[in-house]
């Protein structure tokens, strides 16, 4: 069986409007811990739009349009002269009374994951997608994607790669370095030696190309869902991440979920236990889970006695009232050593 995973640059244009959501929360959190926060951003082709709901305790505005320059000013990340426009009200009442009391900010189903393919615990395909990705950034800091086609004994059979502003020789010669620097990984997993030659590489199938970000297209935030997650291996709950404060439990309760997966595959021991799924399942204003599910190639069983899964308790227990979540969008929520990463002491 083949598995195929993608990655994007933090320039990607749904990759900005992400960061623009989360930079807008993290500026709210640093004035005010409780606040709450859902902001979405649409960019592209010189205006920015940013709409939701902010309750904050706090006299000063929110410098939204700022916030926005400030993620936009990056070197490189958007060419044009923008407008920002901005449309922000207080969270609903009714919403609001069932996180007051300690509730979950809405329904939904958090899934999380962790196996034993790498150091990051995540899917192997989605692993070398983001690793590529990184890279290539690294000297080609601009839009660009790449993808991972590996078999069922973790050999890559195919590389897709585009990247606005890097020609087909240079990405051809940077995925060669990259595939002899992975090649430690793969004799550590017991993998013939990665041979370029026998791997298919699709480099800009489109041909070379330098417009892209929000000059090319239009970013919306949420729309990389997959990316933010464990790429297609894994299933999605629904609920995106970027621009909600820790009430929301689509947020929470998915880093939750990804807490007890790792916790679990190191308690079963990484030779006994290869993958672990978590299902947890909230209702509006609920202070518990409907469900809280645990599967692995064991069995399946219910694990929320051996957690506090309440809304306030994740929050809690992952320090979550902190602005940490700009960090998060760049690339990826797990893996990259976040609160929820960590294991027991």
């Amino acid at each position: 069986m083949y598995r195929t995973a993608e990655f994007v640059t933090p320039k990607h244009p749904d990759k900005i409007c992400d960061r623009i959501s989360d930079r807008i929360l993290d500026y709210c959190l640093t004035q005010d811990r409780d606040a709450r926060v859902a902001v979405e951003t649409m960019g592209g082709h010189g205006h920015i739009y940013v709409n939701g709901e902010i309750t904050i305790d706090s006299d000063k505005e929110i410098p939204v349009p700022h916030l926005v320059d400030e993620v936009l000013g990056e070197p490189e990340i958007y060419d044009e002269t923008h407008t920002t426009s901005v449309h922000l009200v207080k969270q609903s009442p009714e919403i609001g009374r069932g996180v007051d009391d300690g509730g979950a900010g809405d329904q939904g189903i958090m899934i999380g994951y962790a196996c034993n393919h790498n150091e990051d615990f995540v899917p192997q395909e989605y692993y070398l997608a983001r690793s590529l990705c990184k890279h290539i950034y690294h000297f080609f800091s601009y839009d660009g994607k790449t993808q991972v086609t590996i078999d069922e004994d973790h050999n890559i059979i195919a590389i897709v790669c585009s990247f606005q502003n890097a020609s087909s020789g240079q990405l051809r010669y940077l995925i060669t370095t990259w595939l002899e620097k992975i090649s430690a990984l793969y004799a550590y997993i017991d993998v013939e030696p990665i041979d370029i030659n026998y791997v298919k590489v699709f480099i800009n199938p489109a041909g070379d190309w330098e417009q892209g970000g929000f000059d090319a297209d239009v970013g919306l935030t949420g729309r990389k869902l997959v990316v933010d997650n464990y790429g297609p291996r894994v299933p999605i709950g629904g609920g995106a991440y970027s621009g909600k404060d820790p009430s929301k439990v689509d947020r929470s309760a998915a880093y939750m979920a990804r807490y007890i997966a790792k916790d679990q595959l190191l308690k079963g021991g990484i030779g006994d236990i290869d993958e672990v799924f978590v299902q947890l399942s909230y209702g509006i204003g609920m202070k518990e889970p409907i469900q809280c599910i645990i599967q692995t190639k064991l069995g399946e069983w219910d694990i929320s006695n051996e957690y506090d899964l309440s809304p306030q308790g994740i929050i809690e227990f992952l320090d979550l009232k902190k602005p940490i979540y700009y960090k998060t969008s760049e690339w990826g929520a797990y893996g990259n050593g976040f609160n929820w990463d960590r294991t027991k002491e």
